[in-house]
């Protein structure tokens, strides 16, 4: 399910990452064996995708991409953006519910290096599995307080990307100033 997840199928994990925390919490699963499955699905279908967009992806843009206001220049400043920027992209998009589906088609069109790539995959998806997993394991078994504490749990986890992306900008916009001044 986490390859799914991972891929433009907008399955969202809490459906089975809460339950396999539960079951963590039973017992009846092991919970590293179920972080690094989780981990290796996510990273799998981030990959199919990437690969989707580093292959296919221009040659779609560039015939088709006038219809969708995708045009040259825009192709150009993603390039440029993702070389700068495609491993905070990559590890925060991972954190936010509906871009986490689609974050490997930019990295794959912008061409990112591969291991980066799955690197900062494989950390934004453990993050976002392991809280809920931990989820499931404290409170699991209580269907209320999952659907009650959920939508807090990803609002925390939107909180978190937003201090990290202007921790972030500040330091780029630091080491910008101190090129243009040293």
């Amino acid at each position: 399910m986490t390859f799914l997840e991972s891929t433009f199928v907008p399955i969202p994990a809490e459906l089975t990452m809460i339950p396999a925390g539960y079951l963590v919490y039973q017992g009846h699963m092991s919970g590293c064996l179920v972080m690094i499955i989780a981990i290796l699905g996510s990273i799998g279908g981030s990959i199919a995708n990437y690969y989707i967009a580093y292959h296919y992806g221009r040659r779609f843009l560039f015939r088709y991409g006038k219809y969708l206001f995708f045009t040259h220049e825009k192709m150009e400043k993603l390039d440029r953006f993702f070389a700068v920027h495609g491993e905070i992209s990559t590890f925060t998009g991972r954190l936010v519910p509906g871009l986490r589906h689609v974050i490997s088609f930019p990295a794959g069109l912008g061409h990112m290096n591969l291991k980066k790539f799955t690197l900062y995959t494989a950390g934004g998806a453990g993050i976002w599995m392991g809280v809920l997993v931990i989820v499931g394991y404290v409170i699991g078994g209580n269907k209320e307080m999952v659907r009650h504490y959920t939508p807090y749990v990803t609002i925390s986890a939107m909180l978190a990307v937003a201090a990290m992306v202007t921790l972030y900008v500040k330091q780029h916009r630091k080491k910008q100033g101190e090129k243009t001044h040293g």
